[in-house]
């Protein structure tokens, strides 16, 4: 059985509801799914799962939440060459670069990307989340 880590960060719920989506997409191609918040996720616990879905909304001047998520992220980053992977997240405004510069960082760290990135403006809706759900089960 396939061991597939979720981690996501999220301010409003928009990003939690993309996280759901993910590990639903991923337990529906029989994985076992752990969902973890940044704070719960280190280094130590990548070689623990076969593939990892990180999630974050965009923030500021489109990057990734910096007090809690871009440490951890940057904590992980040398361990995650040859994993697979997966990105997802939401934003509210800009047009996306914070995704382009994560998927850019991830590529320079050698990892194996499952699935084109998924976002969406705002509240996911049914064509977003179906599309987690995809990415969800590409990291099977």
């Amino acid at each position: 059985m396939s061991k597939v880590a979720v981690v996501f960060w999220s301010g409003t719920g928009n990003t939690q509801a993309m996280a759901e989506a993910v590990a639903e997409g991923a337990r529906t191609k029989g994985a076992e799914v752990t969902v973890l918040g940044p704070s719960e996720f280190g280094a130590d616990q990548v070689a623990l799962y076969d593939a990892i879905a990180f999630g974050c909304p965009s923030m500021g001047a489109e990057v990734l939440e910096e007090e809690e998520f871009e440490p951890m992220f940057a904590s992980v980053e040398g361990a995650l060459h040859g994993k697979k992977i997966a990105l997802f997240g939401s934003w509210g405004w800009g047009g996306g670069a914070w995704m382009n510069d994560w998927e850019a960082r991830c590529n320079d760290a050698g990892v194996l990307m499952q699935h084109a990135p998924v976002m969406c403006q705002e509240a996911p809706d049914d064509a977003a989340l179906a599309e987690c759900k995809e990415l969800g089960a590409s990291l099977v």
